[in-house]
C-alpha cells in the first residue's frame, strides 16, 4: 500500500505526519522499522525499545512515533522540520521475531520549495520568511546549500564575526523582527553564486530547532529583443564592485558563429587588441564600472537578422568569478541606447549556476 504526502511549499511547518495505520495484530516482541529509499534506517523499535544509535544522523532527534504503537496499531512517523531534502519514499515494516513480514507500506513525501527568480540589474532580492514563533531568547540562521553562514541574528542583534566572507557587507536583515515575525533576508550585489537554497533555522537558547524554512533563489539568463536596422543596445550585466579589484573582464559572441570576443577589459583599461578586429569600434562599456559594477556593454549596429548569444564573464587569477549570458532576439520595437531605462525595464535575468564553470577556461566554456 502506497501513500503520497505533498507539501506543495515548504512554508516553515512544524512537522509532518507520515501515515500508517493497521488492525493487524502484533506480538509485543515484533519490530518496527521505517526505511528512506536508500534502505537507510530512519527508526527502529526492536526488543521492546527504541534504537536510536542504528539511525542515521540524518533524521537523528528528528522522528517519533506514538508510545503504544503495537497496541493500537498506529505506526505513524512524525517527521520534524521538513525540508526539500526529505523529499523521498519511506516505507514502514512490521517484522516478527523471526523477520517474517507481517506488514509494510509506503508513503511517498514531496516538500517542494519556495522560488524566488530574480532579473539581470537587480540589485537586491528578498528571500521571504515568516514565523509565529516567539523570537524572545533565540538565534535566527540564514545558510547556504554549502551550509555557510549567510547571517545570524541573536536575541535581535546582528552577530556576523562567523558569516562567510562572500556574504560580508551584502545581507541585511528586518530590525524590528523580534515584533513583526518577518525573518526575510535581503542579497545585495547578486553574483553567480547566489543561485541556491538557503535555509532559514530559528533556534532556542538550548540549540533546539523551533522552525525550518528554505527559499530557492533563480538567476535567468538575460533576453532582450531589438528591432532590425537598431542603432544601438544595451547587454546588461552589474555585479559587486569588489567582484572587478584587479579582475578581467571579457564578452564574447557565441552565436551566430564563428565565437567572438568583442571586448575586453582588464588593469582599469578597454584592450582593443584583444578583441575581434570588427568589433573594435562596436562597443562601449562604462567609464565608472570599478565603482558602480556596471559591466554593461553597448553594441552598436547589431546584426540585421536572426538570434543572437552574447556571454560575459568576470576573471581574477584565472578563477571565474561571475558571468551571464544575454540572449538577443532582433525583431519587435527597436531599444535604442539613448533609452536605457526601457531596455533595463525589460524582462532580464541572469543564469549564473553553473559551479563547475570555476575550474574551466572561458573558452571552454564557450
Amino acid at each position: 500500500m502506497s501513500y503520497k504526502i505533498r507539501l506543495l511549499e515548504d512554508s516553515g511547518v512544524k512537522s509532518v505526519l507520515l501515515p500508517c495505520r493497521t488492525t493487524v495484530p502484533f506480538p509485543e516482541d515484533a519490530t518496527v522499522e521505517w526505511t528512506d529509499n536508500y534502505g537507510n534506517t530512519v527508526y527502529l523499535h526492536q526488543n521492546r525499545c527504541n534504537k536510536p544509535e542504528r539511525q542515521i544522523q540524518f533524521y537523528r532527534d528528528r522522528v517519533t512515533m506514538h508510545e503504544d504503537r503495537l497496541k493500537t496499531g498506529d505506526l505513524s512517523l512524525t517527521l520534524k522540520h521538513p525540508t526539500r531534502a526529505d523529499s523521498d519514499t519511506y516505507t514502514c515494516t512490521v517484522y516478527s521475531r523471526k523477520r517474517r513480514v507481517l506488514v509494510k507500506k509506503q508513503v511517498q513525501l514531496q516538500v517542494k520549495v519556495q522560488q524566488v527568480k530574480v532579473d539581470s540589474g537587480t540589485d537586491a532580492v528578498r528571500l521571504p520568511c515568516e514565523t509565529t514563533v516567539q523570537l524572545l531568547a533565540s538565534t535566527v540562521q540564514w545558510r547556504d546549500s554549502n551550509n555557510r553562514l549567510v547571517h545570524m541574528l541573536q536575541d535581535g542583534s546582528d552577530v556576523l564575526e562567523h558569516q562567510d566572507n562572500i556574504y560580508r557587507n551584502r545581507t541585511e536583515m528586518d530590525k524590528d523582527l523580534l515584533k513583526t515575525g518577518d525573518l526575510s533576508l535581503t542579497l545585495k550585489r547578486l553574483t553567480y553564486k547566489e543561485s541556491d537554497v538557503y535555509t532559514c533555522t530559528i533556534y532556542s537558547r538550548g540549540g533546539d530547532v523551533l522552525m525550518k524554512k528554505q527559499v530557492q533563489l533563480r538567476v535567468r539568463d538575460c533576453r532582450l529583443e531589438v528591432e532590425k536596422g537598431a542603432e544601438s543596445v544595451l547587454l546588461p550585466f552589474k555585479v559587486s564592485p569588489e567582484l572587478l579589484i584587479n579582475a578581467k573582464v571579457e564578452w564574447w559572441r557565441y552565436e551566430p558563429a564563428p565565437k567572438l570576443k568583442i571586448h575586453c577589459y582588464r588593469s582599469g583599461f578597454d584592450q582593443p587588441y584583444e578583441q575581434s578586429q570588427f568589433y573594435r569600434t562596436q562597443t562601449e562599456m562604462n567609464n565608472d564600472l570599478l565603482r558602480t559594477g556596471d559591466i554593461s556593454l553597448t553594441l552598436k549596429r547589431p546584426l540585421d537578422g536572426g538570434d543572437e548569444s552574447y556571454r560575459c564573464g568576470v576573471w581574477r587569477n584565472g578563477k571565474l568569478l561571475g558571468w551571464t549570458t544575454v540572449l538577443l532576439k532582433v525583431k519587435g520595437r527597436v531599444q535604442l541606447q539613448e533609452e536605457p531605462e526601457d531596455i533595463r525595464g525589460r524582462s532580464c535575468s541572469i543564469d549564473m549556476t553553473p559551479l563547475m564553470f570555476e575550474r574551466i577556461g572561458f573558452s571552454e566554456m564557450i
